[in-house]
Order: structure tokens, then sequence, then C-alpha cells
């Protein structure tokens, strides 16, 4: 029987050990987030009811809504928007429980939690840049129509660019909730019955009791902190906008946190 020799110099090499990175975990959610129709689907859709409304409002405009903040009037259709990036909010996550591919992803990534905290990162700066690009498209779009109204405004005169920023800040910030919630819930009818229910329905029902107590705490709900936002002017019986930002970024953080512990003490 004939034996082979290793050729003299020669060592075999181990393998490459398999490298887990922050950045990797970052780019495969931002793959994972522009491959799906869904995504391009929900921002377009996003995208054209805040554009269509902003028109309309415009060229319809014959002086009735003169007490309405510019901005406001102008953004009516984010209103509509938000329901499109809340429910894309939760497809990025939730979605993933539906088809099957979170087992793919926290196989990968065994400490599970830099999976969600890549998916809000991601989503965070797509959502907030889509929401501000919009808003600003939109705003001077309408202004076409309202240039010789008394809401004729530039985008250089004081306050517009914050009320602009603002409000694409609080569609984020609500969106984040939403995706929050479909780590959560797991599901995507789930997550989207209990973004309705908790964020935009329970603080109307809460609205009707006769307590002042109520109408204070109700200030520091999701919805209603949102609504302090996005106005050149301040909003009657509000907190401040910049109370407003942090409310909304403590219910944010406060519902991925939950998410996140979770996730690392549930099956998938």
């Amino acid at each position: 029987m004939s034996t082979t020799t290793p050729a003299a110099g020669r060592t075999s090499r181990p393998a490459t050990p398999y490298r887990l990175s922050a950045k990797g975990v970052v780019r495969s959610e931002w793959h994972k987030l522009w491959t799906l129709r869904s995504t391009w689907i929900t921002l377009v859709t996003a995208f054209a009811l805040v554009l269509a409304v902003g028109i309309t409002m415009g060229a319809t405009y014959d002086g009735d809504d003169a007490e309405i903040d510019t901005v406001v009037f102008t953004l009516f259709g984010t209103q509509l928007s938000q329901i499109c990036l809340a429910v894309l909010g939760i497809l990025v996550t939730a979605g993933e429980y539906s088809t099957g591919l979170i087992r793919s992803s926290l196989t990968a990534v065994p400490r599970r939690l830099p999976v969600l905290l890549a998916k809000a990162g991601v989503f965070t700066a797509v959502a907030l840049t889509v929401t501000l690009a919009t808003n600003v498209i939109t705003f001077l779009v309408s202004q076409i129509w309202l240039t010789d109204t008394d809401k004729a405004l530039s985008l250089t005169e004081s306050g517009v660019l914050g009320a602009l920023t603002t409000s694409a800040v609080s569609l984020t910030l609500l969106s984040l909730i939403a995706l929050g919630l479909g780590a959560l819930f797991r599901s995507v009818p789930g997550a989207i019955g209990a973004f309705v229910a908790a964020v935009l329905v329970l603080p109307e029902v809460l609205s009707m009791l006769p307590f002042d107590a109520v109408d204070t705490v109700l200030r520091y709900f999701p919805a209603q902190a949102a609504s302090a936002l996005g106005s050149v002017t301040r909003v009657e019986n509000s907190i401040a906008p910049g109370t407003a930002v942090l409310t909304l970024a403590l219910w944010a953080a406060a519902v991925l946190a939950t998410a996140g512990a979770l996730l690392k003490r549930r099956d998938v």
C-alpha cells in the first residue's frame, strides 16, 4: 500500500471562521427591506397620498380655512400616509414571522437583539428621509396655488422648515412604534389591530371621560403628542414641540425595549 505525504512546506489551514459584525447585520436588513415589493408600494403610496391631498388643498383653497396653520393645511395627507408607514413598519418585523424568514435571521444572529436594532435603524433612516422629502415637495408644489393667498409662505421663512421636519419626525416615530408592535405580536393583522386600537382609538375613548387629569395625561399619548408637531405656530392645548418629540421617542424606545426583551426569551 502506498502512502502520500504532504509536500514539503505545505501546511493545512483551518477554515476561516464566520465573523458577525454590526455592519453586516445592518447591511443584511437594508437589502431585505429594499428587495421587498411591499416596501416600494407602501412608500410610493404614502408619497402619492400626501402630494395628491396637498395639491387638492392648494388648488381648492378659497379662504374658508384661514385659521389653519399653512404647513398643517398643506400636509393633511400625512394622516393617510401614516397608515401606510405604520403597516410598512409592522411588515419589517412581523412580516418575517409570516414568511418564516425570521428563523434564518435569528440563526445567523444568535444574540437576536442586533437584528431588531438593525431593523429599527434601517427603517428609521428610510422613513425619515422619505417623509421629509415628501413634506418639502408637497409644500413647495401646493404653494403654486397658494402664492396669492393668505397662506403664501416660502421654505426659508421662520419656522417653516422646522415644521416640515418635526412632521416627518412624528410620522417616523409613530411608525417605529408600529414596528415594535410587529415584533411584539409577531403577527401582521394582530400588530395592525393593536396599533389602531392603542394609538388611534383608545385616546378618543378616554377623552370622553369627564376628568381634567385624563385630558392632561392624553397629551402624552403618541397620537396626541404627534399632533403638537408639524405646525409653524404653537398648537393650542398641546405640549411643547420639544417635549412632544421626546415623548414619542420614549414611547418608541419603550415598545422596542419590551419587544427586544421578549425576543431574547421566546422561541422563534
